[in-house]
């Protein structure tokens, strides 16, 4: 069943932003006078479909869901009538082919940019951007950044969400000069406008040679960085344990309330789950008070992988329910109009599409490992994790695929959209095109690439899964 949810949360996301990036490679076809022969969903075996009897256009959908393609009249794939080749798409000027061949990734900028304008007009509830706790031995502790204070600006940059610090912080991965970190003072009065000139702002400089060349390796950013939101307490009481998991195995009990685990003292749920799933497959030693009397346990959490393929730690074990209540001076509501929404989508976009190229290029200077390579396994998973949790994490999700879809379909391999750009502006160039011998060597190396790229992304996925 998992696996069939699994299946459709792809399908739901990925299936747009596929079917409106050839969409957008379709209508400028159209546009520029081009004959479209087949506009397919997937490669492979037609599943189904029809052909429409005005225009004479095969539109189906194909076995293999891992994109789509757009058939042109072509003469480099077969004879085309006289009366036809002005259709053709080797037919066409230059300019022409790269508006068709760039309208896909175009398609699929458009779609982000929309996505995150629809989020930001969204009023949503977050935790304030003040600082909870900064974690030993992190450069954050190492730039002495105090806890209580907010976090206002990211290298300059102003940040009003969590999300925000955490790409900002993700950007700076395999890079080694220090972060800066603007904070307004808890102490202080709340500025009207969070910038880094407001009064009352002081900016730190976080050392981050160890985060940068790999100590953060399996960790979120700002764990890695060594800041962490503000959290409410919540009593380390069990409320339920599972049939098959470690803790009821080992003697756990509901209402047991957990003091310490491995000599360090437990104040709150979250400090109880944070040395647990920092520990897969590591005996612990649990102090637990039961009716009034303190127990020993020892208790080895489940070793698991995540979503990204990093190793966490579990027991089994829920808190009890109670109450959560989050002081005013820690929750903040962030919504924006229209305009506003519009202008702070095309930033996202921006900032996303270059974080992701960077990182692209970090993984190829070594800088950043290629485990974070992810491939369809990955995706699939994150998608269904999104209809798990709320529609806005669905949006966001689709948002950042279909970003993602953009950027690698511009990168300059031969058989991406970027590759065939770069061959049609030297067409536009030289007045003529490249031979088919050399397009042809090209995209034989872009097929060597790219096949290379999806074994060590399927690779990756299968690693996390194991």
């Amino acid at each position: 069943m998992t696996f069939l949810l699994t299946l459709l949360a792809a399908i739901f996301v990925l299936g747009p932003l596929i079917a409106l990036h050839e969409w957008g490679h379709f209508i400028v076809a159209r546009l520029c006078g081009v004959k479209v022969l087949t506009y397919s969903i997937g490669f492979g075996p037609k599943l189904a479909g029809w052909t429409s009897k005005k225009s004479g256009i095969d539109y189906r959908i194909s076995a293999l869901p891992l994109g789509g393609y757009v058939k042109m009249l072509d003469e480099r794939e077969g004879e085309v009538a006289e009366h036809e080749q002005h259709l053709a798409f080797n037919r066409q000027h230059p300019l022409k082919k790269i508006a068709i061949v760039a309208a896909g990734p175009i398609m699929n900028f458009i779609i982000a940019i929309a996505l995150f304008w629809v989020l930001f007009m969204t009023p949503s509830e977050q935790l304030a951007t003040n600082i909870g706790q900064v974690l030993p031995d992190s450069p954050a502790a190492m730039a002495q950044l105090p806890a209580g204070d907010k976090i206002v600006a990211i290298d300059g940059h102003e940040v009003q969400t969590w999300e925000a610090i955490n790409y900002r912080l993700a950007g700076r991965m395999g890079e080694t000069d220090n972060v800066s970190v603007t904070l307004q003072s808890q102490a202080s009065p709340q500025p009207q406008a969070t910038s880094p000139s407001a009064t009352g702002l002081q900016t730190y400089q976080a050392p981050v040679t160890r985060f940068m060349q790999g100590d953060a390796q399996g960790k979120d950013a700002l764990t890695s960085f060594g800041m962490l939101p503000w959290q409410p307490e919540i009593a380390p009481i069990i409320g339920d344990l599972s049939a098959d998991g470690a803790a009821l195995r080992q003697g756990l009990e509901v209402g047991d309330r957990i003091t310490a685990i491995n000599d360090t003292p437990v104040v709150d749920w979250l400090s109880a789950t944070r040395i647990i799933r920092d520990s897969p497959e590591v005996l612990l030693n649990f102090t637990v008070l039961r009716a009034d009397k303190p127990v020993q346990l020892q208790i080895m959490p489940q070793g698991k992988k995540d979503t990204l393929g990093n190793d966490y730690g579990q027991i089994g074990a829920m808190v009890a329910q109670s109450e959560i209540v989050i002081p005013n001076a820690y929750k903040t509501t962030v919504v924006y109009g229209a305009g506003e929404a519009l202008v702070k989508s095309f930033e996202k976009t921006e900032q996303l599409a270059v974080m992701t190229v960077s990182s692209m290029g970090k993984m190829l200077s070594g800088a950043i490992g290629l485990e974070n390579l992810s491939g369809p396994i990955t995706i699939a998973k994150v998608a269904k994790q999104s209809f798990d949790i709320s529609w806005e994490m669905v949006l966001s999700t689709a948002a950042l695929i279909s970003l993602s879809l953009a950027v690698l379909n511009l990168l300059p391999i031969p058989v991406l959209d970027g590759g065939h750009i770069v061959y049609y502006l030297i067409e536009l160039i030289r007045g003529k095109p490249l031979s088919e011998g050399v397009q042809m060597i090209g995209l034989n190396i872009g097929l060597l690439l790219l096949a290379g790229f999806m074994v060590l992304a399927i690779g990756n996925d299968i690693s996390r899964l194991f």
